[in-house]
Parts: structure tokens; C-alpha cells; sequence
């Protein structure tokens, strides 16, 4: 929260999160256009970080290209991170340090993280790995869908619009 002198008046005006930013882990997150519609409505900065193996160009966000060693983008946008910001990540651990960090992350299909659900979503990624390496398959991600696209704008304006 920041205090802010409104030049010409005797009011001080309490404001949060001027300074909330967006970030996306974009190298293959499929609501960029979306996030970036939602961010110009509400004047919120976008940050767009990509591997080396990506081009990406936008009027409206940054972009920050990162080199493609492993985790690189999501260590580069983790300490970018700060409380009140918003990251939208696929990744688990990802939006795990960046809840850590005080920020809000959500998931490209609308799903907000809470500290409850990324324990349960780790726990569970640690037992995928163990099956991997035994040898083991599990299934892969489903088809994304028009649904997935709505559940997402509705969360991420709710994400936008509270302080």
C-alpha cells in the first residue's frame, strides 16, 4: 500500500498495488491475447518471459527473452516477483515461489493457486516423477477447451480487479 499527494488538493489518497505487475510464463501459455486485453482495461503492466526459442512481440507488454537453460525463464521471472503481482504459470513450482513472494498465481485455465492445492499439486508431481522413472506412464494434459478459456477471463479479472 502506497500513500499518494494528489497535486492541487488537501487529500492523500490510499492506493495498492500501483506498482502490481503481470507476469506470464508465455512460452506456452495460450491466454497471452486475453491477459493483455484484461491488463490494458485495468492499466496493469504486463511482462511476457520467453526462452531464446520463441519470438514474441507486443505493442502493449515487454517482452524479456531469457536463455534456454533449464528453469531459466522461471527463475527469471521469479525474481521479478513481487507481493500483490499476478503470474500466470502452468507451472507448479513456478507458482509456488511466486505465492511465497506474496504474489497471486493463476493457471492458463483459470485455476488460482492457494498454498493447499500447489502442496497437493507437488505431492502429485513428485509421485508422476516416480512412476517415469520406473518405467511407468500416466496421462498427459487434456484437450484445452472453450470453457477453459472462459473459466480463465472470469478469474483473471477477478484477479485484476481486487487489491
Amino acid at each position: 500500500m502506497r500513500l499518494m499527494l494528489i497535486p492541487g488538493y488537501n487529500i492523500v489518497m490510499e492506493t495498492k498495488h500501483i506498482d502490481r505487475k503481470i507476469l506470464v510464463d508465455a512460452d506456452a501459455c495460450p491466454v497471452k491475447s486475453v491477459i493483455i486485453a484484461i491488463a490494458k482495461r485495468y492499466g496493469i503492466r504486463v511482462i511476457l518471459f520467453v526462452d531464446t526459442s520463441h519470438i514474441l512481440h507486443d505493442d502493449y507488454a515487454e517482452v524479456v527473452v531469457i536463455g534456454k537453460g533449464r528453469d531459466a525463464v522461471d527463475f527469471a521471472l521469479v525474481n521479478q516477483t513481487q507481493q500483490g503481482d499476478i503470474v500466470v504459470t502452468q507451472d507448479y513450482g513456478l507458482a509456488a515461489m511466486a505465492c511465497s513472494k506474496g504474489a497471486r498465481a493463476i493457471h492458463p485455465n483459470g485455476f488460482i493457486y492457494t498454498k493447499e492445492a500447489l502442496d497437493r499439486l507437488l505431492f502429485e508431481r513428485h509421485l508422476n516423477a516416480k512412476v517415469r522413472r520406473a518405467g511407468g506412464r500416466h496421462s498427459g494434459p487434456r484437450k484445452r477447451s472453450q470453457t477453459d478459456n472462459t473459466r480463465f477471463e472470469k478469474a483473471f479479472i477477478k484477479l485484476c480487479s481486487s487489491d
